[in-house]
């Protein structure tokens, strides 16, 4: 069933898009794949690209043929059956549920730049309760948040990219060697093929939001230009990110760039440019508050919705006309992020890493079930069939990786017990489903 008319403008669309896009798993996942990687993460940044926008592309077609209200769920369920819909369902709740704890694990990274004293499982358990907060007391203008989110981060990419040429031109008034790029292929490629395969997932991780956009393209007045708002949001996101990078791989020594802060914030103070440092640590602050609340309200209201369509206990459904969240969807998501306040607490030198590799993963096997509906719900043209095969085949590629590494393991065995876990209710619904569809048809209570 079509949507009605949307309200939203593709420019529009783009900004939400870029808000949702440009968050901690940019800001802080990326040093985790620079120390993993070296200089070919820009390698990785460029295939992480084209990975994503085959992804979208793929997901775009599907919504403006039929521009539905659960998107990417609503068309699992057309092409494979309701199972399909549930389980994909589940995995993007999970995945959101883990996103929702690595931006909380990420701004607590950020505050113990101010304050190092303070143990994270502590500044965790405090944005924890500050987020739920804000979610309980209400649930509009989020559009308008993430507009004021997308510009904030957009001034601070800005920002740090003006700081960095004017450093690099040598118009700062500061000196400095001149590019420090490697001079040959053995510099450029030192971390091998493993760095370069390990680094993949946290690469895919910063592009992490273009299935947000498809939900809320929904929104659209005019559905068939989602796919120029999300071919504008991946052009303004690639060509800022690439640009940061280059700058700061060419003006900061590799291993003066921390992966348990941020490196933007290990960049300026290379740079020496102190003042501007704590100014940017509380952009980022804000900014991943921001976008933890709104993760954290999507999280809740996706619970919200699987239960109104009967793919989760009806406890978590709300009531019709009111615009509180239901209590109980609530504490199953105040639940997920006590979890996240646990695992700071006992495993506090890793945890972000563990978090990001989780979510990343879970992610990817979202947009694994795109890929896999999208030829049962519109015609591809080969083309797309290629670029849909060459998205799978990269997405393989950042999966298998956290495996050839051991600080990276974890996460991937998090997200194994996050599918099969899904993959068991899965099968226990289907049978409820045979049965009370043989109730239904037969008047019987079993098969």
């Amino acid at each position: 069933m079509r949507t009605r008319q949307g309200h939203l403008t593709w420019w529009h669309l783009s900004l939400l898009g870029t808000g949702c896009t440009i968050g901690t798993g940019f800001f802080l996942g990326s040093g985790i794949a620079i120390q993993k990687s070296g200089f070919t993460v820009l390698i990785l940044f460029v295939l992480a690209a084209l990975g994503t926008s085959f992804v979208f592309a793929t997901l775009a077609k599907m919504t403006a043929a039929y521009p539905e209200q659960g998107s990417f769920r609503t068309y699992a369920k057309q092409a494979y059956g309701r199972w399909a819909g549930f389980s994909s369902g589940w995995i993007y709740w999970s995945s959101e549920m883990l996103l929702s704890g690595s931006s909380l694990t990420a701004l607590s990274l950020f505050s113990q730049f101010w304050f190092p004293q303070i143990p994270l499982w502590i500044l965790t358990s405090v944005y924890a309760a500050l987020g739920l907060t804000v979610v309980i007391r209400g649930a509009g203008g989020f559009e308008k948040t993430e507009d004021v989110l997308a510009i904030l981060k957009l001034s601070a990419l800005v920002l740090f990219i003006f700081v960095a040429l004017s450093v690099w031109l040598g118009r700062s008034g500061m000196s400095h060697s001149g590019p420090k790029l490697p001079a040959s292929l053995d510099e450029w490629f030192s971390p091998g093929f493993k760095g370069m395969w390990t680094g993949l997932i946290y690469v895919f991780y910063a592009f992490g939001g273009i299935e947000v956009m498809g939900l809320m393209a929904a929104g659209l007045r005019e559905p068939h230009h989602v796919m120029k708002s999300g071919r504008v949001m991946l052009l303004i996101v690639t060509v800022l990110y690439m640009t940061s990078m280059v700058l700061l791989l060419v003006l900061v020594p590799l291993e003066q760039l921390q992966q348990q802060e941020s490196p933007f914030i290990s960049g300026l103070r290379s740079l020496g440019f102190h003042v501007l440092v704590h100014g940017f640590n509380a952009v980022l602050i804000i900014a991943g508050f921001s976008t933890m609340v709104a993760s954290l309200y999507g999280v809740t209201l996706m619970l919200v919705t699987l239960a109104e369509d009967g793919d989760a206990p009806q406890c978590f459904s709300g009531r019709k006309g009111n615009r509180r969240m239901p209590y109980a969807a609530l504490g199953l998501t105040a639940a997920g992020l006590a979890a996240s306040v646990l695992l700071a607490l006992w495993t506090p030198k890793h945890i972000f890493e563990h978090i990001a590799t989780a979510s990343g993963l879970v992610l990817l096997y979202t947009w694994c079930f795109i890929l896999i509906s999208a030829p049962r719900v519109v015609k591809l043209t080969t083309g797309d069939k290629i670029k849909s095969f060459s998205a799978l085949l990269l997405i393989g590629a950042a999966v298998s990786g956290t495996l050839a590494e051991a600080s990276s393991r974890p996460g991937f065995w998090v997200s194994l017990l996050v599918v099969v876990i899904i993959a068991v209710v899965t099968l226990f619904m289907r049978l409820k489903w045979r049965k009370q569809e043989a109730k239904r048809k037969y008047g019987i209570g079993s098969v």
